[in-house]
């Protein structure tokens, strides 16, 4: 079965969704033959590199929602999170565009077909976004925490304005349009079935069970 997931480091729905997803397939049976794509999308593409202000502001000015809604928003995110055992620290978020996060993460998946380490890699983008007031917008952060899950310094130093790289992310992103892709995260399970959101874990494990039965029918 192979799986793509289209997400962003900055969606803090992601942040929860794939790790609810991850803990149904880890108790999956057939794992072992479940491959993983992690797929690059961006909710605000137009973002500036840096946002002087914090999450509730960058909302309230891009959604023109009321302060007080976008608060109540980001208090039942930290509160799911939290349910989780998913820390958010949002008054620490720095807001900032998600794209050379994303070069880092198309260079994690050409340096091992297995996804495992683009799979960390996303993980600790999460972490340093949401609960360690890192900027994901931030070179010299983006590196350490490359290094850190094993992508060589290197590598990761090409990476963040790799024209190749981008051009991996744009095509990511024209695929979940051709697909119908827009909203994230978005699982996509053969190119023929897809749920959207941070879905129970029960019921994504309950669907890797009904699509392995019917793929294996």
């Amino acid at each position: 079965m192979n799986i793509e997931i289209w997400s962003d480091v900055a969606c803090p729905w992601c942040y929860i969704g794939l790790n609810r997803f991850h803990a149904a397939l880890s108790n999956f049976e057939h794992r072992e033959d479940v491959t993983v794509r992690l797929r690059s999308f961006q909710l605000d593409p137009s973002l500036p590199e840096s946002f002087d202000g914090t999450e509730v502001d960058y909302l309230v000015a891009s959604k023109g929602l009321r302060r007080e809604q976008v608060e109540a928003m980001v208090t039942q995110v930290a509160g799911v999170g939290a349910g989780d055992g998913l820390p958010f620290d949002f008054p620490a978020l720095v807001v900032a565009n998600s794209r050379r996060a994303h070069r880092l993460i198309q260079a994690a998946i050409a340096a091992d077909d297995t996804g495992e380490l683009s799979w960390k890699l996303e993980q600790a983008l999460f972490t340093a976004h949401f609960a360690d007031g890192r900027s994901i917008g931030d070179p010299a952060a983006l590196i350490e925490l490359a290094e850190k899950v094993g992508l060589p310094r290197p590598v990761a130093e090409e990476a963040l304005d790799s024209a190749e790289l981008d051009a991996a992310v744009t095509d990511d992103i024209d695929q979940a349009r051709s697909l119908g892709v827009h909203a994230v995260p978005t699982f996509v399970f053969n190119r023929t079935h897809s749920i959207s959101g941070a879905q129970a874990t029960e019921v994504f494990a309950q669907v890797l069970g009904q699509l392995w039965e019917q793929a294996t029918a």
